[in-house]
């Protein structure tokens, strides 16, 4: 009898992805166009799309069911990706943001208090107090960038809610550092090899520059604090200063510096490129303006926001939910695998690098209609409630879900009401919006918007 040589159905040994080139893999591809490169990948393989990151093998995953597995069940086997966040280790240490295991879990118990319900409600005042004093030299008719506004205003709030200190005289300093750190990690994410910070590149003496920076402001704060004290006061710093271990041993300055770097910067910013994403998006859509103007008007009636006021400002927080959703400030979420794992049929080795792109996850059509156009309304008849766990997560998810997600939502709803009751604003066309993927995603040259007298209320 002759050989059957009828074809068998062998399954692959790993999900589709893109064709890469010797020793680089993808990652040529990926640095040229990071956003398109995911959501075209995506559309063309599938829910789980395998990549090579020069040697480091990647797999982006888009079901919501796989990503539970990866940030719920399974989560202990997932740590940090170490491709993205050996960058950024000189500037967080081992804050929330980037420790692992027993550390982490320490840290998020000591930080919580800071975000429980009573302590939130009590950051409204300060939000809006600042927010007013922000708006207060605007004139009808100038030209901004409310993207740098929104960076100075939410580092004011940050350094007075959570370290209760005053920043003006270092507001300049620090959009200068925060520049020239995203710029820097932004070139690093494309690199296929990690080089030291020692080697005297261009943009490392910027980066460490900027380190240098954001240390003195956070080393001036931690000394003013211990100088005027910090037993009884209830902001963040001198809680942490006044912590204790199981042991009874306090933070060191190092420890200090670390948690009060991270929530000083991530906290800050997050916020401000969500509101200043809001604003450009608000800018081309005169009768959204209005909508916003109408609900606002109607809940306040003249007098300031407060916490009390959230529950009736439901088109502005639908505003921040689909800027959010169009635009998320962590546009990709990095995991490593530290041992094996299934996922989707397949069997994955340890360190296995995870991407869960909220970019791609919320321009998704099985979830969302006409996903690339901006429509607040959406959330308006319970689309939250309906959506699979892990299809809308612009904070992460699972056990380390953004730890300052409630307040974030606050602040940016509480902005948006203050300076929406006083101003409207009309993106200028002619000063286009480049996106700038870096840790978090920029407008590259800022938002530029003419300041216009209030929207008209027009209810619809």
């Amino acid at each position: 009898m002759s050989p059957d040589f009828t074809a068998r159905r062998v399954k692959p040994s790993r999900p589709p992805g893109p064709r890469g080139v010797p020793l680089l893999g993808n990652i040529l591809q990926f640095g040229r166009d990071q956003l398109g490169f995911l959501t075209q990948t995506q559309r063309m393989f599938g829910d789980l799309v395998s990549y090579d990151f020069a040697g480091w093998p990647t797999l982006l995953v888009n079901s919501s069911d796989d990503i539970e597995k990866v940030l719920v069940e399974d989560h202990r086997n997932f740590i940090k990706n170490r491709l993205v966040w050996r960058h950024v280790t000189a500037l967080f240490g081992q804050g929330l943001l980037t420790a692992e295991g027993d550390l982490w879990q320490r840290n998020r118990k000591l930080a919580a208090p800071a975000f429980a319900g009573q302590q939130l409600r009590g950051y409204g005042p300060d939000i809006v107090s600042l927010s007013k004093g922000t708006v207060s030299g605007w004139k009808v008719g100038e030209v901004r960038d409310i993207h740098n506004d929104m960076m100075a205003l939410t580092l004011r709030i940050a350094a007075k809610a959570f370290m209760d200190c005053e920043v003006e005289r270092d507001i300049a300093d620090m959009d200068h550092a925060v520049q020239d750190l995203v710029i820097e990690l932004a070139a690093r994410f494309k690199r296929p090899v990690k080089i030291p910070d020692w080697v005297p590149l261009p943009g490392h003496l910027r980066y460490r520059r900027a380190i240098a920076t954001v240390e003195r402001i956070i080393g001036r704060m931690i000394a003013e604090r211990r100088a005027n004290g910090y037993h009884g006061r209830q902001d963040f710093l001198s809680r942490l200063m006044a912590a204790k271990d199981e042991s009874e041993e306090r933070l060191s300055d190092r420890q200090l510096r670390d948690e009060t770097v991270t929530l000083l910067l991530a906290g800050h910013e997050t916020t401000a490129l969500t509101l200043s994403w809001s604003f450009y998006l608000l800018g081309q859509d005169p009768g959204l303006a209005r909508r916003l103007a109408a609900e606002i008007d109607e809940t306040l009636g003249g007098r300031d926001a407060t916490v009390e006021d959230l529950p009736r400002l439901k088109f502005a927080e639908s505003v921040i939910l689909e800027s959010m959703r169009l635009f998320p400030p962590a546009w990709a979420i990095g995991r490593e695998s530290i041992g094996p794992f299934q996922l989707g049929g397949y069997d994955f080795p340890a360190a296995t690098t995870i991407l869960i792109s909220p970019w791609v996850l919320h321009r998704d059509p099985r979830h969302f209609d006409d996903p690339e156009s901006f429509r607040p309304e959406r959330w308006l008849d319970g689309l939250a409630r309906r959506l699979p766990r892990f299809a809308y997560m612009p904070f992460g998810g699972g056990p380390r879900i953004c730890i300052g997600q409630r307040f974030a939502m606050i602040e940016a709803v509480l902005i948006l009401a203050t300076v929406s009751q006083r101003f409207g604003v009309e993106w200028q066309r002619d000063r286009p919006v480049t996106l700038f993927p870096s840790i978090t995603l920029r407008p590259r040259e800022g938002v530029w918007v003419r300041l216009l007298a209030k929207a008209p209320a027009i209810l619809h």
